[in-house]
Order: C-alpha cells, then sequence, then structure tokens
C-alpha cells in the first residue's frame, strides 16, 4: 500500500479522509499534535503525535515512511479567534505549512492536497460562488489560506510539484457507519450545535439575525456532507498521481439552507423541540453562500452522494446522540 501523509488526520474532515485513503487501497499516516484531533478517530493508519513545525519528528516520520503524497488539513480554524490573535493563525497555518513544504521536496514528494476554505472568497459578489470569484478574505483566517493557496501556485511552477486546494463551504454530518464524528470544543458549526439543543445539553441555539434578504431572514449556507468532501480528496489524489495538473476546486452541493429551515429539519429528523433565540447580526456574515461545484464535477469526475439536507442531518444526529 502506498503511503499517504495526512496532517491534521485526528481531526474531523482529515479522520473521514483517512477512512476513504483505506478504502482506496492507500496507507494514510496522521500527524496531529492532539490540539483539536482525537486519538481515538485514527483508525486506519499509523498515528504520529507530533507537529509539522518540528523538524525532529518530521525527518522521523519521513526517514520511516516513504510518502507519496500529502493531504494537509492540520490547521486552526476558528474565524472569531483568528480576529483577536492573528499572529496565532498566520504562524500556525502559513509559516508551519512552508516548514512542511519545504520537507516535502526534501523528501521529493511530488503531489499536495490542501484543505482550502469558501473564505478565501470573503463577502460573495455573485451567487453561486465559482472558482473565478475574487479572492478577498476577511479575516485572517481565510487570509491564511489564501496565502497558502498562492504559496502553493508559486511552488507548483518553481519545483517539481503538483497540487489541488479543495475549498470546502459547509461541512457537516458524520461517517454513516458510525465510527467517526463531528466533535469540536469549543463548537462553533451550526448543525452539531442546534443538536446539543436535541440531545439536552443545551437551552437553546443562537439565530444571528433574522433580517436578511432571504427567503426566511435567515442566512443561507450550502451544506456538504463530510464523506462526499473526503471522496473528493482522494479523486483530487488520484488525478494528480494519472498526471492531472494543479487547480482549485469549490466543494459544495450548490444547494442553500437557511439557519432557521435548518432548525425546523432537525425538528424532523430528532423529534425534539429545538428551542432558538434571535440576536444582532455578526458582522461580515453575508447573507447567502452557496457553491457552483461544476468544476470539480468535471475535473474529478465528482458528484455528491448526500444532498438532501435531512439525510446529512440524519448521519449527524446518529452520531451527536451517542456522544458523551
Amino acid at each position: 500500500m502506498q503511503n499517504i501523509l495526512v496532517t491534521g488526520g485526528a481531526g474531523y474532515i482529515g479522520s473521514h479522509c483517512c477512512k476513504e485513503l483505506h478504502k482506496r487501497g492507500f496507507y494514510p499516516i496522521t500527524i496531529d499534535n492532539l490540539v483539536h484531533g482525537h486519538r481515538e478517530n485514527v483508525k486506519w493508519g499509523k498515528l504520529y503525535q507530533g507537529d509539522i513545525g518540528n523538524p525532529k519528528q518530521l525527518k522521523e516520520l519521513f526517514d520511516n515512511h516513504p510518502v507519496l503524497a500529502i493531504l494537509h488539513f492540520a490547521a486552526y480554524a476558528y474565524v472569531g479567534e483568528s480576529m483577536t490573535v492573528p499572529l496565532k493563525y498566520y504562524e500556525n497555518n502559513v509559516q508551519k505549512t512552508i516548514h512542511l513544504l519545504h520537507w516535502a521536496l526534501k523528501y521529493n514528494i511530488k503531489y499536495f492536497i490542501f484543505s482550502s476554505s469558501c473564505a478565501v472568497y470573503g463577502l460573495p459578489d455573485t451567487i453561486p460562488i465559482d472558482e473565478e470569484h475574487p479572492r478577498s478574505p476577511i479575516s485572517p483566517y481565510g487570509r491564511s489560506k489564501y496565502m497558502i493557496e498562492e504559496i502553493l501556485t508559486d511552488c507548483s511552477m518553481a519545483y517539481p510539484m503538483a497540487f489541488m486546494s479543495l475549498r470546502y463551504f459547509n461541512a457537516a454530518g458524520a461517517d454513516p457507519d458510525g465510527e467517526i464524528g463531528e466533535k469540536h470544543d469549543p463548537e462553533t458549526h451550526l448543525i452539531p450545535l442546534i443538536l446539543d439543543v436535541a440531545a439536552g445539553r443545551t437551552d437553546k441555539i443562537k439565530v444571528f439575525g433574522n433580517d436578511y434578504e432571504t427567503r426566511d431572514g435567515s442566512c443561507i449556507r450550502d451544506y456538504i456532507h463530510v464523506t462526499d468532501l473526503a471522496k473528493a480528496h482522494v479523486l483530487a489524489l488520484e488525478k494528480l498521481l494519472s498526471g492531472e495538473p494543479s487547480h482549485y476546486l469549490n466543494l459544495g452541493t450548490g444547494k442553500g439552507f437557511s439557519v432557521l429551515e435548518t432548525i425546523e429539519i432537525a425538528k424532523k429528523i430528532t423529534g425534539k423541540n429545538i428551542a432558538y433565540a434571535v440576536t444582532e447580526r455578526r458582522p461580515g456574515d453575508p447573507p447567502v453562500l452557496t457553491a457552483s461545484n461544476e468544476k470539480a464535477v468535471r475535473i474529478l469526475d465528482w458528484t455528491p452522494d448526500f444532498t438532501d439536507l435531512e439525510d446529512i442531518v440524519q448521519t449527524a444526529w446518529n452520531w451527536h446522540k451517542n456522544l458523551g
């Protein structure tokens, strides 16, 4: 089996990608400092508890395990936090990625899959957003992803390295087999926060604004199931291995659901009353964020399996209701 290094492979999306890599005949090797990841998520390959900024740990890993490609998820990803401690995000996300790229070049690793974000676009000018939309991030988190994309572009022109930068919209759901799922601390994603209310862990969910120019006044987002994300990563890897050039690709369904619609769907799935309180808008929240995924469908031969939000929420609830 060919070794694939998965940075941040103990996290939410990284662990689902490790499972998909294993299913497709690769051997995932995870490096994760377990600050936000979970040891129990690493089920399909070796775990190095370490940091991609640590040269000794990377040398040990690469010396002992020849690596064909890197799937890079390791990053801090709290937008609000990035506004208050930006250097934390630039040091961890950007500086350590540069360090990782140096080691990739040293060990002749030619394929790099990057976990990017729709945050690179900032406030959208047009909906749905395609890959030609201007990138104008409005947070240090989004700018860190933007910077890494620029670095990868320059590296691909200067060195024998090809990359895929996959720009996620709203990752959601859990492994349909129930082996892994979403568990953040603190939790900021809408669906698990809603399900916390359904499970009785919290009293109500905050709805940030109900006066947007949308069909019910609340923000609309594009939810992409985490296993569909995982499949796209492995397809991107396989395409690079077959000679496909570097690309930036949006990963979403192209369908938008509002906050209030998502709450109603969760009520239906869980059979629970879900109380909510409308509060002030959050600065920088666009009314609508939906993806054009046509390029990813065409380049990767990829189609999301989960396009109905009810199905996505059902997998999330199956996982979430059994959390301690």
